[in-house]
């Protein structure tokens, strides 16, 4: 580092440039160790949602299994074996039909936000007044609250 006009104190523009350098090197360290965190992270989420995978995938031969088991155990209490099988596949489509007529039921049921969607007109309409310089006519709507 260069001497200063006093010989031995660096100047004002020195200082600045010494800072600004170490301002950029500790930017430059942050960002890397942000590098570093963030590609940890991506590989854990990443073998965390494998290993999800890999569990539901067993649990779809699980249950795979477990209705052929239920299909042989209902052959064992005396049935012809195409008909356990058909019961077994019987009672599947119909929690599947009880699951689809509850999902419907759940959408229909869900509606949009209305109370946001009425503030929100009538605080344009309020704000179209006040450009057309009707401003005492209206006053803005607190939120959630009715007219």
């Amino acid at each position: 580092m260069s001497m200063g006009q006093n010989g031995d104190e660096p100047t004002v523009g020195q200082l600045v440039a010494n800072a600004s350098k170490d301002l950029s090197s500790l930017v430059r360290s942050e960002i890397e160790l942000a590098k570093t965190e963030l590609k940890k992270t991506a590989v854990a989420a990443g073998t965390g949602a494998g290993m999800f995978a890999a569990a539901g995938f067993l649990a779809l031969l699980a249950v795979i299994l477990l209705c052929i088991a239920a299909a042989y155990g209902l052959t064992a209490a005396g049935l012809h074996p195409a008909i356990a099988f058909l019961i077994v596949a019987g009672a599947f489509l119909l929690i599947g039909a009880v699951l689809v007529f509850v999902g419907m039921r759940m959408l229909k049921s869900a509606k949009g936000p209305q109370r946001t969607i009425e503030t929100s007109k009538e605080s344009v309409e309020v704000l179209k007044a006040i450009g057309k310089g009707d401003d005492e006519t209206y006053a803005l709507p607190e939120p959630g609250v009715r007219r």
